[in-house]
């Protein structure tokens, strides 16, 4: 493939169109060294897991144990694929805030600090990201790589829709307000903040592309600290998260402690096991 690329681009006369499409090229095949960099390192730390020593993975594949080394602590983390092989997108939701002049789509302090957190936890894996706000009535395109949406089902209906195809967890609305149902256990989970406390609770999960190409990674909280919550907790579980699931689809509840005052989250912990609905 790359031969014929080159032939390609050899024939360009134009050497600034040459020079542009040589830097995109530049940067496809760099994104797709760095998820086989992955790969390897994935690979080589499962093989020490199993007991095989660095020698002995060596022999095998055909060069020194000090090489074999270099490697395991060379190229990206292998969680990092929990968030994507490639520069991220995050789809925030929007809506409509009442009162001004010129109605516009405004995006909530804890969906703006969940994207900041995770913005900041790609950048420590070499990922770049960019933003993009959903306005409302909430389209979003959902057919993509490396998408994260962060985004409540009420603020989108598309969203709200392939939710539906989580076997066990729901989003409802009653006249206490917005609360999560467990279909399997019919435990009805309600965040506290709505009754004068301080916790939140998120769903968080890896949901079905409607093209049936792929999956997005989802999170959106009860209310908006829920999201900021759930931020919190990949944060700081993000191995935990991938050794567990990889990137195939699930989805659980996180519960979030939100300190009164600065409304920031100081805690967060998973409530529910991972549903796995892959099987």
């Amino acid at each position: 493939m790359i031969v014929g690329e080159l032939e390609t681009l050899g024939a360009v006369d134009d050497p600034l169109e040459r020079a542009r499409r040589a830097g995109g090229l530049i940067d496809a095949h760099q994104a797709t060294i760095n998820e086989l960099s992955r790969i390897r390192r994935e690979a080589l730390e499962y093989l020490v897991s199993t007991g095989m020593t660095q020698k002995q993975i060596g022999e095998r594949l055909g060069m020194s144990r000090a090489r074999v080394g270099q490697l395991l602590k060379s190229g990206p983390q292998p969680e990092r694929a929990f968030l994507g092989t490639g520069r991220l997108i995050f789809a925030l939701g929007g809506k409509l805030e009442a009162g001004k002049a010129s109605p516009g789509p405004v995006v909530s302090d804890g969906t703006l600090a969940a994207y900041h957190r995770l913005a900041e936890l790609a950048r420590t894996l070499d990922l770049g990201s960019d933003f993009e706000v959903i306005e409302p009535p909430g389209i979003v395109t959902l057919n993509r790589a490396n998408l994260v949406v962060i985004c409540g089902p009420r603020l989108s209906p598309l969203v709200a829709q392939v939710l539906e195809s989580d076997p066990r967890l729901a989003f409802h609305r009653d006249d206490q307000g917005w609360h999560i149902v467990d279909r399997e256990t019919g435990d009805v989970h309600r965040s506290s903040l709505d009754s004068g406390g301080r916790t939140d609770i998120a769903y968080l999960g890896r949901l079905p592309r409607p093209d049936g190409r792929g999956t997005f990674l989802y999170l959106a909280g009860i209310h908006a600290a829920g999201t900021s919550g759930a931020a919190h907790y990949l944060e700081a579980h993000l191995p935990e998260l991938y050794a567990e699931v990889k990137t195939k689809r699930f989805s659980t509840l996180i519960t979030c402690d939100v300190d009164p005052e600065t409304k920031q989250v100081v805690a967060s912990e998973r409530l529910t096991p991972l549903i796995r609905h892959d099987g």
